[in-house]
């Protein structure tokens, strides 16, 4: 199959060549402007697929210059779609005219929407035409087919990209974006067709998927993506869609915010011509962890009209992350390859993909997905937080969080202290143990209104804590509370272990530098059928503060003790 991608050594036409670049039925022809930069880039691929370039310029001839490479799949990769002027669709009419197959990543909603004046064209040559085979909208509606299988009406879906700061931005999607910034973004909003503004409406999220170590918190803008024309089209009971971006770092993220409204209120034509300007400033400011993610919640009710909610979580580490947008093409790709094309016609391709085809694609990479289920209140703490994470704990760990009222439980453990004198006074201020081996240690969890009070004392010297469900920057979270400080732990489960890592901290209620955070390994684990916990806290610029580790068990279920510890 001889499939060219237009575009073929940009940012998103690059990558899904690289997802491609393995497969030895294919011939990937990399076309674009410059050859030099084509040729530059194929040296780069892996081995698999024959590779060969060609100069394809969008704006000329695109048909002779197409009969000429003799495509299956033409794959257009370049944009801003939004900004392709008169004939927006000429490659589809050349692809169609030279007999093949097209494909497109566009983001634009106008763009993808009009892609339905081929339809009887397509349907006629017997040819495919798919526009938007992209995170949004392909994705996104795969994930609301999934989640909303048991629903009789889906009422409400938001969701939103978060990508990683590293992940590298082109120009065109900048551009792109500074075109709508401010302006109005057509959408469904209490059922009716209305409008928001781009990048003014803001909505706060945290991807979480149960038991993994979760994005910050994260500030979402409106975006003009086909999903909010798509989904309504696809589920005509749908009330509201909305749908973000997070791009970080969150200050480069306020900025264009507040440009924004500068357009919504008249003070400024269009961010259009800064475009150049945030390309630079995003490829060059960038700092944090580099990971990105996603999420999509959705709102329906049952038969019997009692509410539904879930919400799907992906978390993407490293440079995996940014290959997503183009999994949607790989994916469509390599069904064709097996002989499963999508039936002809032109349309949008949502639809056209399950989560299934994506998850065969995530689990080659470092992609984590996960589905959150709202759990009852009255249902334990780190229930709560952990949803369907819960019942992969070791069952110790799990009977001791499985609270129901009231409970004491008693165990040994060995504690170290530093012993700086600035690691003295903060263990003094918290009341944290003296040093020594085998000190007796009782907890007690006493239920209140306000969480979870974790009374700890060892060896007769006590100090507690109150640990509660997270909200707001939160959100996802365990929050500890140790009078005027709160930190935000996050549950994340590997093998059989529970690790507790500081996320974010407040001091007084101020918002506190993650650098500052107290640190240090903290974890629960399962050995010889006890619940065995390490707890390591230390400060920048005071080294250790206190740690330790030891086992704890109720009176009621607590298991004989192993031979080496009861000699």
């Amino acid at each position: 199959m001889r499939v060219v991608i237009l575009g073929g050594y940009g940012v998103f036409g690059g990558r899904l060549a690289l997802l491609l670049a393995d497969e030895p039925r294919l011939t990937l022809v990399l076309a674009g402007r410059s050859t030099a930069k084509a040729d530059a880039f194929a040296a780069t691929l892996p081995p698999g697929a024959r590779i060969e370039t060609a100069r394809v310029d969008r704006d000329g001839d695109v048909e002779a210059q197409l009969a000429a490479l003799k495509p299956d799949v033409v794959i257009d990769a370049t944009g801003p779609f939004q900004t392709y002027g008169e004939r927006p669709y000429r490659v589809i009419e050349a692809a169609l005219a030279v007999g093949a197959h097209y494909l497109d990543l566009a983001d634009g909603a106008e763009f993808v929407d009009g892609v339905f004046a081929y339809d009887a064209a397509a349907r006629q040559a017997g040819r495919v035409v798919l526009s938007g085979v992209s995170s949004f909208p392909v994705l996104t509606a795969a994930v609301v087919d999934a989640l909303s299988h048991d629903m009789v009406d889906v009422r409400r879906v938001t969701g939103g990209i978060a990508p990683s700061p590293y992940a590298g931005v082109g120009l065109n999607v900048i551009r792109a974006v500074a075109g709508y910034a401010g302006k109005p973004v057509k959408l469904v909003r209490d059922g009716r067709r209305t409008a928001g503004r781009g990048l003014v409406e803001i909505v706060r999220r945290t991807v979480s998927p149960p038991g993994r170590l979760p994005l910050r918190n994260i500030r979402f803008s409106l975006v003009d993506v086909p999903d909010l024309r798509v989904l309504p089209r696809r589920r005509p009971e749908l009330r509201d869609v909305w749908m973000g971006a997070g791009p970080v770092p969150e200050i480069l993220h306020r900025m264009l915010n507040g440009l924004a409204r500068g357009v919504a209120a008249g003070v400024l034509p269009s961010l259009e011509p800064f475009a150049p300007v945030f390309h630079r400033a995003i490829n060059l400011l960038r700092w944090g962890e580099h990971r990105g993610g996603m999420f999509v919640d959705v709102h329906g009710v049952d038969g019997d009209g009692l509410p539904i909610h879930r919400s799907w979580h992906l978390l993407a580490e490293g440079d995996d992350g940014p290959l997503i947008p183009s999994m949607a093409a790989e994916a469509i790709v390599r069904k064709m390859l097996d002989g499963q094309t999508p039936a002809p016609g032109a349309r949008s391709a949502a639809g056209d993909l399950d989560l299934a085809d994506y998850d065969a694609l995530f689990a080659r990479r470092t992609i984590h997905t996960g589905v959150r289920e709202p759990v009852p209140a009255a249902a334990p703490l780190y229930r709560r937080v952990l949803t369907g994470a819960w019942e992969r704990l070791p069952a110790p760990i799990r009977d001791l969080h499985d609270l129901d009222g009231d409970l004491r439980v008693e165990g040994t453990a060995d504690v170290e202290r530093g012993t700086g004198l600035a690691s003295r006074i903060v263990g003094a201020v918290f009341g944290f143990p003296r040093a020594g081996r085998q000190v007796p240690v009782a907890v007690d969890f006493k239920l209140t209104p306000q969480g979870e009070v974790w009374r700890r004392t060892f060896d007769g010297r006590s100090f507690h804590s109150v640990q509660s469900e997270g909200t707001g920057r939160f959100e996802g979270l365990v929050v500890e509370r140790f009078g005027p400080f709160a930190f935000g732990l996050a549950l994340v489960l590997e093998d059989d272990r529970l690790n507790l890592a500081v996320r974010r901290w407040t001091a007084f209620g101020v918002p506190m530098p993650a650098a500052w955070a107290p640190g240090g390994p903290a974890h629960e684990a399962a050995e010889d059928g006890r619940f065995r916990f390490h707890v390591e806290i230390g400060l920048p610029l005071v080294g250790l503060v206190v740690r330790y580790r030891g086992w704890l068990a109720r009176a009621d279920r607590e298991p004989e003790a192993p031979a080496a510890e009861a000699a």
